[in-house]
């Protein structure tokens, strides 16, 4: 007779497993009355719960303990790799037809000069408030937090907030900022890396022959191929679901899925030949849907937002457990409660707001001071910062001249994810208590049409009757909604009611009208 009759697995996984499967079933109950009634957002609960089950207070999850430092940073590495590639390779989809040829003055604007602007005034703040660090290593943590978070940028661009009160121009260039600038942070990075190397390993190498090798190994390897490589696999994704659906030899769950599918492929495929996958997976969503045909037959299906929400609630709870709240005490680090928290404002302030403003009208796509402060103060720092930690980490010398740099890189960029998470989180909310710029741009469509179509909204709600009823606001041009669309405008199939969308489907796969 066995000695247990009955056996538990109390193992970390078992653990891990119920607790973000009760936080999701929970959520799950209360979802529409927190996004729709109190603006909350999913990553700040996320986060929230992450910190409570996690080693620092109920300690009923704890990432850290898994393994090694080296094990847990894989993880960590790998597991944010594949939620920012799905992101920002939905990201890509969800745009208008050739949005990013027609809005290219401000993407490069954005993606150019704002982050290199934001790159250095970041640094300034670290080399300013932390203790014994230089410019460089500054610099090179400034590079994990520039990016702007296409996660939390989706708590603003989509649901019905964001329709009503946020144009839909707007919501469309912070989409494609937030989707292409997460794989554009690793020229910023490894700039850095290259440079700090010459007091290391590469002591008799000079600036200009670092500089060169930056040139053809990031600029030119990781960075141009690619774009190429993520053009020409999301074209031929396009031409070869075009062709199988028009011979009916895809059903329609696959159809949906495909997406997914191609966020893997060309994750893994670039990864193969150590080129920015995560670039490649922004340039390969937005060439599959180049032409709409795509995004207008998936508007309706939930299968996106489904994809969103599990991946979403699972990294922000893990984030959330591996803040390192005790190195904010540790007098040998000096990253006092005080210094961190002044970073936290300094940065959120100073990173973006100030450089976009300044820059409103060298940005077409935003057309008025208004639209450029609610923009640059939407530029959110969360997954993407947790994997460029991983990345710098991977690539530091580690011959003892950066242990400073290595110390301190993973709590202080972790704690700026934690300020945005937070405060953004919050903005929302608050702004309903009183007048601000979110309720003032309800008014900026007014007057005005919107030239390009609003991305893909993957927050619908179960009323059907209230979807049906903005439809119509919208074609009326009703003022209570703030993306009131001209009928001349040639993105408005795009963006106005669903019906055509649905119709589209339902032509393809044999679904009733």
């Amino acid at each position: 007779m066995p000695a247990h009759v009955i056996e538990v697995d109390l193992s970390k996984v078992s653990k891990s497993l119920a607790v973000l499967g009760g936080f999701i079933v929970i959520y799950g109950l209360l979802s529409y009355v927190v996004k729709e009634r109190l603006y909350l957002s999913e990553p700040l609960l996320a986060v929230t719960a992450g910190i409570i089950v996690g080693p620092y207070v109920l300690n009923w999850v704890d990432p850290i303990s898994w393994g090694n430092t080296q094990e847990t940073n894989y993880v960590t590495y790998t597991f944010t790799r594949i939620v920012v590639g799905i992101q920002v390779l939905f990201c890509g989809i969800s745009l208008p037809k050739a949005y990013l040829w027609k809005e290219k003055v401000s993407l490069i604007v954005l993606l150019f000069g704002i982050m290199t602007t934001a790159w250095f005034a970041t640094a300034l703040l670290f080399w300013g408030l932390i203790p014994n660090l230089t410019f460089l290593e500054s610099l090179c943590i400034a590079a994990a937090v520039i990016p702007t978070d296409p996660v939390l940028a989706n708590s603003i661009t989509t649901g019905r907030y964001a329709e009503k009160h946020v144009p839909a121009n707007v919501r469309n260039i912070i989409v494609a900022e937030s989707g292409a600038n997460d794989g554009l942070g690793f020229p910023f990075l490894y700039l850095a890396i290259y440079l700090l190397a010459r007091t290391g390993e590469d002591k008799s190498s000079s600036v200009g022959t670092e500089i060169g090798r930056w040139v053809y190994a990031v600029v030119g390897y990781q960075i141009l191929l690619s774009i190429v490589f993520g053009s020409l696999i999301g074209y031929l994704a396009r031409k070869s679901l075009k062709w199988a659906e028009s011979r009916s030899y895809i059903d329609k769950a696959n159809f949906f899925a495909y997406g997914l599918g191609l966020a893997f492929f060309t994750l893994g495929t670039t990864g193969l030949f150590g080129s920015d996958d995560i670039l490649a997976c922004f340039i390969a969503g937005n060439s599959f849907t180049w032409d709409d045909w795509f995004r207008i037959r998936t508007e309706d299906n939930d299968f996106q937002e489904i994809i969103d929400t599990v991946l979403n609630m699972a990294v922000f709870v893990y984030i959330g457990a591996i803040i390192p709240w005790a190195d904010y005490s540790d007098p040998e680090l000096q990253l006092t409660g005080w210094r961190v928290v002044v970073l936290g404002i300094t940065v959120l302030l100073l990173r973006r707001p100030p450089w976009v403003i300044a820059a409103t009208k060298a940005i077409p796509a935003l057309r008025d001071l208004k639209e450029s402060s609610f923009a640059g103060w939407f530029g959110p720092i969360g997954v993407g910062a947790v994997f460029y930690i991983q990345v710098a980490l991977k690539q530091l010398p580690d011959d003892g001249t950066r242990d400073r740099l290595r110390a301190v890189y993973t709590p202080v960029v972790l704690f700026m994810v934690f300020s945005s998470v937070l405060t953004h989180g919050i903005t929302i909310p608050i702004s309903k208590l009183g007048p601000g710029v979110m309720r003032r741009t309800a008014t900026l469509t007014k007057t005005r049409s919107i030239t390009f179509s609003r991305p893909i909204s993957r927050n619908n709600t179960i009323q059907v009757s209230n979807t049906i009823n903005d439809a119509n606001k919208q074609r009326q041009g009703s003022p209570e909604d703030g993306s009131a669309f001209d009928s001349s405008d040639p993105g408005r199939g795009a963006a106005s009611s669903r019906g055509s969308s649905r119709g589209h489907v339902g032509t393809a796969f044999g679904a009733k009208k």
